[in-house]
């Protein structure tokens, strides 16, 4: 992706500008909490919520990255660091519903891995994700998939997930397991000679172990809910 002087990334492919949030994008915060929102709503899947605020104070530290189709934003990104910034997330990624499937995803989760990357250079970039969609694009920023124990331990990144529709899921697994698949770039693995990895031939297995794990979690609650109803 080519970059201009000024940081904003070129959008000479489309209409499409991608850039580093400032606190002049500050009057889309709430408009990008209420994208993640609905679509987190449509998919049916748990996500941490964020405030107008909280986005704004990423915007503020200069720890996110927004598109904007004109005066109109198309998709946001974030930046946060735990455990003493040994661990960094990107999160919230959001693209508008008239702009999926267009590429638009991948830039600004690149641009946003690039941020993580030249404010934190030591630090492992995880992620965690029930999105096949969101796995491809990690995967091919040289994240890999990894068991809960490899991220961080920071409690305050965890409490995050107690406004997750499933966080019940993380609590009964003693924060070893969920819905959610963790992924982590590990800079000091890349630095080496690292193994041939391919998403697309553990693509089949990523999903059957989501399916799994729908199906056995889910399904448990579901009973569960029957019982307390008295069904």
């Amino acid at each position: 992706m080519d970059v201009t002087r000024n940081g904003q990334h070129d959008s000479n492919r489309g209409k499409i500008t991608v850039l580093p949030a400032t606190p002049d994008h500050i009057v889309y915060a709430t408009e990008i909490c209420d994208m993640i929102a609905h679509a987190a709503a449509k998919r049916g899947t748990g996500i941490a919520r964020r405030t107008p605020e909280y986005v704004a104070t990423r915007m503020t530290e200069g720890k996110g990255v927004i598109a904007l189709d004109g005066e109109k934003v198309a998709g946001f990104c974030y930046v946060e660091s735990w455990s003493h910034d040994r661990f960094v997330a990107n999160s919230g990624l959001i693209v508008g519903e008239e702009y999926r499937n267009s590429g638009l995803a991948r830039r600004i989760k690149r641009a946003t891995f690039e941020l993580s990357r030249r404010r934190y250079p030591d630090a492992k970039v995880f992620s965690i994700t029930t999105s096949l969609a969101v796995m491809k694009l990690n995967s091919d920023l040289g994240y890999r998939p990894v068991t809960f124990s490899e991220l961080t331990d920071d409690e305050e990144f965890w409490k995050g997930c107690r406004s997750c529709r499933n966080f019940d899921i993380l609590k009964r697994n003693d924060q070893k397991m969920c819905l959610c698949t963790g992924m982590l770039y590990d800079p000091e693995r890349s630095k080496g000679a690292e193994e041939s990895y391919s998403f697309d031939e553990k693509a089949g297995i990523l999903e059957r172990l989501r399916r799994l794990k729908r199906s056995l979690f889910l399904g448990r609650k579901q009973e569960q809910e029957k019982e307390g109803r008295g069904a």
